[in-house]
């Protein structure tokens, strides 16, 4: 195997804990080719690049919607939507209606590039695009059905981050077959329509080491069973390990509409109807009973959590310590994007629950570092909810990971589990010096390459909306 770069660390988190002296050897294909520790005195060490601080493994992001970039910040005023006094997540969604009627394939490639570059710069190295906005703005599929799907592959790929690419399944405006809102129209497809263009992307994306196709039924409320059935059934036969990713229990209304259709609550639902386990990310999952809960952590499904967000829109809190003392497994994501940290994602994972109990130091894992254990833990459920080989700096898996800057005030004097908890604890500012992402640097010294022209581009489709 050819390779291309060798890294030397002097301090790397490694699957069995913190190493020194730990030489990466990178390959032509943007995979770690060896990991060695204690290789201060080998020969390739000598001629190796030497990092500029202690790395980690670059963090995944389970869950995003690229667009809602450009719209964050826009919906922060009372009576948007609905009454003054009664926002909630359903007035959100109607704002959020308004600005899709908007975007055109061009703007929203720009806004994705711009998030892009945000999220890398923050210590994210792969997405999960759970991405919704299909057709034109009447409704009507473009000359390449796939084009906006390829708009957003493209932002990935200009700026570098690996993609797992999730086309949305939507076909309904409410449980039990209740039509499509005008709003919703640019998401519909039937579920031919939508197996065409899972197995045309499949295609032209198939060899590509960055990028990975699954599937995203929108929710229980938007498709019907029979094709969330269909869904799967056809995924199978394209790919039988490729991701599902599902929107679940987010609301309590959504709650209640579910028991109203079907006498059962929407994990609960699931559960029931269909065979989920470790290929599955149940994205929220924030209303659950007990029963649900042991469920899903023993299914080997990925919560996906998005605190930010779920604050943002009143969601509620997800029950994370009953979930992690069941040995459930979960990842971050940063949703709407109105916060691009996973440093902030996983601090108020924790906080939540700080509020909740009114103790502190909640979500301990094996380590009992409560930063380093949230870290680990959010590294395994997103490889798995994204299912590409990442999340660890370990032969065979993608060569992404962070370097930080241990004279950071944030870090200095920090070392190993305590420079973890220190990142994600000890304040907003950013301390990710360096990222490579498939074995190429895309951020040196806090400069993303390409952020200067992703910016104007950024800065011209935003400028043409607020026209």
């Amino acid at each position: 195997m050819s390779i291309v770069h060798r890294l030397l660390a002097e301090r790397a988190l490694l699957p069995d804990g913190w190493a020194k002296d730990v030489l990466f050897e990178i390959a032509v294909d943007g995979s770690l080719a060896a990991v060695t520790p204690d290789a201060g005195a080998q020969p390739a060490a000598r001629h190796a690049v030497r990092a500029a601080g202690p790395v980690l493994p670059g963090m995944p992001n389970l869950h995003s919607h690229a667009f809602q970039r450009a719209m964050a910040g826009l919906t922060e005023r009372a009576g948007q939507g609905g009454a003054a006094g009664e926002d909630s997540f359903w007035t959100w969604r109607s704002v959020m209606y308004g600005f899709v009627e908007k975007l055109s394939p061009g703007q929203v490639e720009a806004i994705a590039g711009q998030l892009y570059v945000e999220m890398i710069k923050a210590g994210y190295t792969t997405v999960g695009e759970f991405h919704y906005l299909h057709h034109d703005p009447e409704g009507r599929p473009y000359a390449d059905p796939a084009e906006m799907s390829e708009r957003v592959l493209a932002a990935a790929a200009h700026v570098g981050i690996g993609i797992t690419h999730l086309p949305v399944l939507y076909a309904q405006g409410g449980f039990g077959g209740q039509p499509a809102k005008p709003g919703q129209r640019r998401f519909l497809h039937s579920l031919d329509a939508y197996l065409a263009l899972i197995q045309e992307l499949m295609r032209r994306h198939r060899g590509n080491p960055q990028v990975r196709i699954g599937i995203a039924p929108h929710s229980l409320r938007a498709v019907t069973p029979e094709m969330l059935t269909g869904a799967v059934a056809g995924l199978d036969a394209l790919d039988a390990e490729a991701p599902i990713h599902i929107h679940i229990a987010e609301q309590t209304l959504e709650v209640d509409d579910c028991i109203a259709w079907s006498g059962r609550r929407p994990v609960d639902w699931l559960m029931g109807h269909l065979p989920v386990g470790p290929r599955w990310c149940l994205v929220h999952a924030t209303h659950m009973t007990e029963a649900e809960t042991r469920a899903l952590a023993i299914s080997g499904a990925v919560a996906g959590l998005c605190p930010t967000t779920e604050a943002n829109l009143g969601d509620g809190f997800f029950p994370a310590i009953a979930y992690q003392r069941l040995g459930g497994a979960f990842g971050v994501g940063s949703d709407s994007h109105i916060s691009v940290s996973p440093v902030e994602e996983l601090r108020w994972l924790e906080y939540g629950q700080r509020l909740l109990e009114r103790r502190r130091n909640r979500m301990t894992g094996r380590t009992g570092s409560v930063g380093a254990d949230l870290y680990r833990a959010a590294l395994e459920g997103g490889a798995r909810a994204l299912a590409r080989p990442i999340g660890k700096l370990a032969p065979g898996h993608r060569a992404d990971f962070l370097v930080l800057d241990a004279e950071h005030p944030l870090l200095y004097g920090r070392q190993d589990d305590t420079l973890i908890d220190a990142l994600v604890f000890a304040g907003n500012a950013n301390p990710v010096r360096d990222v490579m992402i498939g074995g190429r640097w895309v951020v040196e010294a806090g400069r993303h390459f390409a952020e200067e022209a992703v910016a104007a581009r950024f800065r011209g489709a935003v400028a043409t909306l607020a026209a």
